[in-house]
């Protein structure tokens, strides 16, 4: 089952690069959110995307949203890859793919990679805008603007 544009996003629980717990409900109706998910730590367009995330960090927050970029690689290697890249945002380690499965997202590449799917969420859950390209660099202006919008 793949959610849709006006479904609440199912609560979930992963843990962050620092081995932290995260809980959705923890966030959840108190800021619109940025949820991404991208195939692997330290590949190019996942490198991409998430540095570019990085350097428009503040343009999210500035219009009070959160960015947590979600994939399979474990919780070390989302600490390496935060500490190199200097991300400021929540990497979430989703190493058995139950939170690629509650929200459905479709794998990639003629399902050899996992998909690249980015959902933007307004502060109470209801997702706003589900953008899934394989290109990484087109999800960050896709996120901004919905952001802008729904803030506006």
């Amino acid at each position: 089952m793949s959610l849709k544009v006006g479904d609440i996003i199912p609560n979930f629980t992963a843990k962050d690069a620092n081995g932290d717990v995260f809980e959705s409900k923890d966030v959840l109706g108190r800021k619109p959110l940025v949820i991404y998910f991208y195939p692997k730590d330290n590949t190019p367009g996942c490198t991409t995307e998430a540095c570019s995330f990085r350097d428009q960090y503040e343009d999210f927050v500035a219009l009070g949203a959160e960015v947590i970029g979600i994939s399979s690689d474990s919780v070390d290697s989302h600490q390496k890859f935060s500490h190199k890249h200097h991300l400021p945002f929540v990497l979430l380690s989703d190493a058995d793919k139950r939170i690629r499965t509650l929200f459905g997202v479709p794998s990639g590449l003629l399902g050899l990679l996992p998909g690249r799917v980015t959902y933007v969420v307004d502060k109470n859950g209801v997702i706003i805008l589900i953008y899934d390209s394989m290109v990484a660099a087109k999800h960050i202006p896709k996120a901004l603007e919905a952001i802008k919008e729904l803030v506006s």
